[in-house]
């Protein structure tokens, strides 16, 4: 395998990835012709590019089969009144090895005649490897013709449209064709033929009137070469022109460089370059959504409450549906905003449905832990509040009554009494105190762990239903493209130029990548 084909087969392996990645995501117009090139560039690779495909076509009566005579120098194809009325296509091939090309091209062997060996004289060999095609008329009413011309143009390496003075307008021809070969200029080739029956001073408006036609279709490089097979102008430049194409080898996988150009433009058509979307910015928003949605902080506060009063049970309401459904919503509004219709179904499809994004929502929050116990230090600070405060009384009682001499003590010690009724008291006092705010600092942690577990059960639930398939979606899109601009061509083939060398009918040069010039193409003007 040489670099070309190595490189064209990496190219279209790369189209191939891409389409199966993209699926359904694409359009079906675009999914077909991307996958009608990519295979059509298979089979032709398996063919090898060793071949230089030139087909003739043209309408009823342009001279294309007295071309394709007048190139092989040959009288082989069907002129005139014995113009065939089957599709048929007739070959001419400048390779014994050209058999296995012709069969899939569909050329019935008793149509297809071999410039090699002892037949070719020394000029023919710049042709070798050249397999010329007369295919029938395009607008020919014999059923069939059309469907022949269909089938092989896609698979012709250089196209020559053979067109005469009173049809090159035809609408059928541009409508039809021309102006669906935009993108294909270095692969076609445009023969004003019958040159003969224009006036030498109207030659020069013909021509750049052809040239204006072909602009309008977007092909604004492809060459005009006019022509007469009755007095041979233009038909040895025209063969000279070809021997230029044989030489240069890139022409012959031109046109399958072509296809996959433009099928990778299709699918970066489909594949916006930017997908502006960061999911930690939309999770923190839908997780608050989605906290309001549940009443989370609203049972955290609960869980609070019954902490510090001792009593409670707090609990999550069921989640509100709609507000899922909106939070669902926005998510694929703001991650899809830039996919193209296709990946936006896709998307929508790919990631959880509301009502299960609302299961899985109750689910985790059925596994948040409401603990609405009080301080492991609850008890020993009750019992020393309830001690310091009995004991406060028994000396507040003990004091009254050493002071009414109730109770037989020294005056000294009915102070002593008294100072530790106080003493017992404060005590009281600074335990209930202590306790409170032990409760209370518990209460807040509590409140708070609710809502962290809370918004990290909610969030898990967002990855998993809604995040993860979108960025699975996304990561694909993002290859999709990167596949598809790795299949494009590094540059487009250099079209073939004819320019002016002198006046009319002087002297003209087609530039090729080798530096070889083809001169003497007739009035021709660039």
């Amino acid at each position: 395998m040489t670099s070309q084909d190595a490189t064209l087969s990496a190219r279209t392996e790369d189209l191939g990835r891409a389409l199966q990645i993209a699926g359904s995501r694409l359009d079906d117009a675009v999914f077909g012709k991307v996958a009608s090139s990519v295979a059509g560039v298979r089979e032709r690779l398996a063919l090898g590019v060793d071949h230089t495909v030139v087909a003739l076509a043209g309408g009823t009566g342009s001279g294309k089969s007295s071309t394709f005579n007048k190139i092989s120098r040959l009288t082989f194809a069907d002129v005139g009144v014995k113009r065939p009325t089957t599709a048929k296509v007739t070959a001419c091939s400048w390779s014994d090895e050209a058999s296995t090309l012709l069969d899939w091209l569909g050329v019935e062997r008793e149509r297809r005649i071999t410039r090699a060996g002892e037949l070719d004289a020394a000029d023919e060999a710049a042709l070798a490897g050249l397999v010329l095609l007369d295919l029938p008329d395009h607008d020919s009413v014999a059923p069939g013709h059309r469907d022949v011309v269909d089938k092989v143009l896609p698979l012709v390496d250089l196209l020559v449209w053979v067109v005469d003075p009173q049809k090159y307008a035809d609408d059928a021809l541009h409508t039809g064709y021309l102006r669906d070969s935009s993108g294909m200029q270095a692969s076609t080739v445009v023969v004003l033929n019958q040159i003969d029956t224009v006036p030498v001073g109207q030659r020069d408006n013909l021509v750049n009137d052809v040239k204006r036609l072909l602009r309008d279709d977007g092909l604004d490089d492809v060459p005009v070469v006019a022509a007469s097979t009755k007095t041979d102008v233009g038909i040895a430049d025209l063969r000279g022109l070809l021997e230029q194409t044989v030489a240069r080898r890139s022409v012959s996988a031109g046109r399958a460089a072509g296809e996959l150009d433009a099928a990778a433009a299709l699918l970066l058509g489909q594949t916006p370059a930017e997908v502006p979307w960061h999911i930690d910015t939309v999770l923190e928003r839908e997780v608050d959504a989605l906290s309001r949605a549940t009443g989370l902080e609203s049972v955290a506060a609960q869980v609070g409450a019954a902490v510090r009063n001792g009593y409670g049970s707090p609990a999550f309401r069921t989640a509100d549906p709609d507000s899922i459904a909106l939070s669902r919503s926005r998510w694929l509004t703001g991650s899809g905003e830039s996919l193209r219709h296709g990946w936006q179904r896709s998307l929508a499809a790919s990631v959880a449905s509301a009502q299960e994004v609302t299961k899985a929502v109750e689910t985790a929050l059925q596994g948040i832990t409401l603990d609405t116990r009080g301080p492991t230090t609850q008890r020993l600070t009750r019992r020393l509040a309830l001690g310091s405060v009995l004991v406060a009384v028994l000396l507040g009682i003990a004091t009254v009554l050493a002071s009414t001499g109730v109770l037989p003590v020294e005056e000294s010690w009915t102070t002593v009494l008294g100072v530790l009724a106080v003493v017992a008291a404060v005590t009281a006092l600074v335990t209930f105190v202590v306790a409170m705010q032990i409760r209370r600092a518990l209460a807040a942690r509590r409140a708070q762990g609710v809502i962290a577990s809370g918004r990290a059960a909610l969030e898990r639930v967002l990855q998993q239903t809604l995040g993860v398939p979108t960025q699975k979606l996304l990561d694909e899109h993002r290859a999709v493209r990167e596949l598809a601009q790795s299949a494009r061509d590094d540059g487009p083939s250099a079209p073939l130029r004819l320019e002016e060398n002198v006046t009319t009918g002087g002297r003209f040069a087609i530039p090729s990548p080798g530096g070889v010039q083809l001169t003497d193409l007739g009035p021709v003007r660039a």
